[in-house]
């Protein structure tokens, strides 16, 4: 059978021999339906981030939550250039959150996918950039994949933009049912394979891995509970096995590129299938769909012919209906449309895009390496950040053996006393015990982040306190306190109680 051309051209052919190029095709290579699936849930993924985000777009995103811009000019300077520092008011942040809401639907239609994934980058380093306390890994993964993305064809199949090209609205050939080979395939690859890699590195440089006791430690941590965190069942010997697989799928990663057909699939199978069972478990903000998403690129074409052939039908029915709609649009605007026949010239623009391709994979590379220590950083390197201190040491060497709580009390004006962070009725004296967990992964990452020696963020994040008592209240707020609580679990039961402030509210 003769073999099929790639979706982006073949720089390979004159550079290789057969043998290697079909086996550097296997392994480097990424099915476009492969690339479709993972646009579709890129999107979905950015639109669940937005979501969740949403909850707190006050407390974290205005001039009246936690981090007003002032204090954040102070903390990062270059974060004054971010699109939401423009303003403070939650309704121009509103804006810019449905902005990007939009740029997300589109990118999962592939309605001018790489305009749709270009705009969604500069809109989620916004955000990203407009409060980096609440931040955690999967903040990091998320950009990184969705700008190794950007660098892909990621509307050849499966998008508004293929149908386009074959309705004629655009003078844009096809693509062809192939693999896309090249630099930005391979740094796709390599970003989901450096995470996998250093965890591994790190988690097996500590004690707590390979002695199996990692798992049973973090389900003790309540405030990581997911929605069925707390039924995981207290079994040791379960905890364990489940320690030393994760374990070991880490340490197999490598295979996801070293391998390919059925061992590749079945390793980016199980892995996508651990990922979303963390996503039940635990309560670890957007890591879990982000790493599931970043694995579908891995899949191989004949797990997409069987998607394929499955889903046919519906397929076919969804190509007519926007196939129809397209020809209807383009028959009445294309000859007001100035640019209508005229054609960019890809071949410049894809070198343009593997050349820079290969300029991040190699940075990627070498920042991985200083990163675990295999080379050393140069001292430019070593002078503007720590390589070492990567995101990718999720719960490694050694997982917290601290369960973190949280007390916030706000008393109204009528005497009454409330929890400040749920809106709850509380004790008039609360002990330590009526501690709670917090409402959410980023106002964890916030209260974790706060040193109570910053009397300016502690201020206004105890103001912010203020007026969310009130909201939650309908009464006036007199004074709020917050104070962390800090419980062993690994046997000793200790506790311990930093204050973290106390503000009068008039």
């Amino acid at each position: 059978m003769a073999e099929r051309r790639d979706a982006a051209g073949d720089t390979l052919d004159s550079l290789v021999p057969d043998r290697l190029r079909a086996g550097l095709r296997r392994r480097i290579g990424i099915d476009v339906r492969a690339l479709a699936a993972f646009r579709i849930a890129l999107g979905v993924v950015l639109l669940v981030d937005l979501a969740l985000r949403a909850r707190n777009l006050t407390a974290f995103y205005t001039d009246a939550g936690v981090l007003p811009r002032p204090l954040l000019a102070e903390s990062y300077p270059l974060a004054r250039f971010s699109l939401y520092a423009l303003s403070g008011d939650a309704r121009a942040v509103g804006l810019l959150f449905l902005a990007a809401g939009l740029a997300a639907v589109a990118l999962a239609v592939g309605y001018r996918t790489r305009a749709a994934a270009a705009v969604s980058l500069l809109l989620l380093a916004s955000l990203q950039a407009r409060n980096p306390f609440v931040l955690n890994a999967g903040d990091t993964l998320l950009w990184q994949v969705l700008g190794a993305g950007l660098l892909c064809p990621l509307g050849a199949r499966w998008s508004v933009d293929a149908v386009r090209g074959r309705a004629g609205v655009r003078e844009r050939p096809p693509p062809e049912n192939g693999r896309f080979v090249g630099p930005a395939s391979a740094l796709l690859l390599a970003v989901v394979l450096a995470v996998y890699v250093s965890n591994a590195v790190v988690k097996l440089r500590g004690e707590a891995w390979p002695a199996g006791e990692a798992v049973e430690t973090v389900f003790r941590l309540t405030y990581l509970h997911g929605p069925l965190g707390g039924l995981m069942p207290e079994n040791s010997a379960l905890l364990a096995a489940a320690t030393y697989g994760w374990l070991a799928l880490l340490v197999a990663s490598p295979l996801l590129v070293a391998a390919a057909g059925r061992v590749r699939a079945a390793l980016a199978g199980i892995l996508v299938v651990a990922h979303l069972s963390m996503a039940l478990a635990l309560q670890i903000g957007v890591f879990s769909v982000a790493s599931a998403t970043a694995l579908l690129p891995f899949l191989p074409p004949f797990v997409w012919d069987r998607i394929e052939l499955s889903a046919a039908p519906a397929i076919g029915r969804s190509r007519s209906a926007v196939e129809g709609l397209f020809e209807s649009l383009g028959r009445i605007s294309t000859a007001a449309d100035p640019l209508s026949g005229i054609a960019p010239d890809r071949a410049i623009r894809n070198r343009i895009l593997a050349a820079v391709a290969a300029l991040l994979l190699v940075s990627l590379l070498a920042w991985t390496a200083m990163g675990l220590g295999v080379v050393g950083a140069p001292e430019p390197v070593a002078a503007v950040s720590d390589p070492a201190e990567s995101d990718w040491d999720m719960f490694a060497p050694r997982p917290p053996s601290t369960d973190s709580l949280v007390l916030a009390t706000a008393t109204t004006a009528d005497g009454d006393r409330i929890d400040a962070l749920y809106g709850d009725p509380v004790a008039v004296d609360r002990p330590p015990s009526d501690a709670r967990g917090y409402p959410t992964a980023r106002w964890r990452k916030h209260f974790s982040l706060l040193p109570v020696d910053d009397p300016d963020r502690v201020d206004a994040t105890l103001a912010h306190l203020c007026d969310r008592a009130a909201g939650f209240s309908g009464a006036e707020t007199e004074s709020v306190t917050v104070s962390s609580v800090a419980v062993d679990v690994s046997g000793s039961d200790e506790v311990r109680v930093r204050e973290i402030g106390t503000r009068k509210c008039r």
